[in-house]
């Protein structure tokens, strides 16, 4: 077997990127994500693409975010694993999946290829999520009319209520950020992340109960691919009362009154009263992402 050989591409050579089969489908997923060339990688063996892999961030990041497209050719899992180990960037590693990848046996063997190279590249789990995606022929979902909302211009409430609501979450890379380095700067992460968001600051809302209790805030976004439920908590003194379906049913209005036809979501596989909130409001499971995290990442 020949040496394999890792490149990055520039714009000259990044039809290199298409030289690969895709049984995934994550073409369809990434229709409306722009790469740049120089941060997708191919490993070559015999002038063949083995693996591939695109990094991806917002178009003012001077880094990378993740990576979320990367594929491996049958038996080439070191390749992958190469690709991934010898880039200059470490950084989440997200793999798209169809639905129902787990059940049809090609599709399940492209996906652990592709598992085996990230942790062959020391990349671990964090988290199985859901996908979820509305489309205004299903209607909007009714509003409950039990919390008062309001936009809320002072970053210090919501930072104050993202460490409250991550004091006691489900959220897989919230608890990671915990653990790292405590609510702080888990809270400080989700708040970085909504203004990283190219969306209006003044969209950011704060829900109430009839007497003014702060119950929850939900964040309606766009990020470079579209329009997104952005973020949904309630604090943890009001749980209990599916509060977070109000917060979910608010955030898709409000997005849809800023124009939007179509709008994406996603929860933990394991955070079933998120996952079943969404189903109510009319959210479908569109496909599946396996988030994986370098090894040694430090906080």
């Amino acid at each position: 077997m020949t040496d394999t050989v890792i490149r990055t591409l520039s714009a000259s050579d990044a039809h290199l990127f298409d030289a690969h089969p895709d049984p995934l489908g994550a073409r369809e997923g990434h229709r409306r994500t722009a790469f740049r060339p120089d941060w997708q990688r191919v490993a070559l063996r015999d002038g063949e693409v083995v693996a591939r892999g695109a990094w991806w961030g917002g178009p003012e990041d001077a880094e990378p975010v993740n990576i979320n497209w990367f594929d491996v050719a049958e038996g080439e899992e070191e390749a992958g694993a190469e690709l991934l180990r010898s880039a200059p960037w470490q950084v989440e590693l997200e793999i798209n999946l169809p639905g129902d990848w787990r059940d049809r046996p090609e599709l399940r063997a492209a996906a652990e290829a592709r598992f085996t190279a990230a942790r062959a590249a020391g990349y671990e789990l964090l988290v199985e999520r859901f996908l979820y995606r509305w489309t205004s022929e299903r209607g909007l979902p009714e509003r409950p009319g039990r919390l008062r909302f309001e936009a809320e211009p002072d970053d210090a409430v919501f930072l104050d209520a993202l460490r409250r609501i991550h004091s006691a979450t489900l959220d897989a890379h919230a608890l990671r950020a915990v653990a790292e380095g405590g609510v702080d700067q888990a809270a400080q992460e989700e708040l970085d992340f909504f203004h990283w968001c190219p969306s209006p600051r003044e969209w950011w809302q704060t829900a109430r109960t009839p007497d003014g209790d702060l119950a929850g805030i939900h964040i309606p976004a766009h990020n470079p691919s579209g329009p997104t439920i952005g973020f949904i908590g309630v604090l943890p003194q009001h749980r209990g009362h599916g509060y977070a379906y109000d917060l979910l049913a608010e955030c898709t209005h409000t997005l849809v009154d800023h124009g939007a036809e179509s709008i994406t979501g996603a929860t933990d596989r394991t955070n079933h009263p998120m996952a079943a909130n969404f189903t109510k409001a009319g959210f479908p499971v569109v496909r599946e992402r396996i988030n994986f995290h370098p090894a040694d990442r430090t906080a």
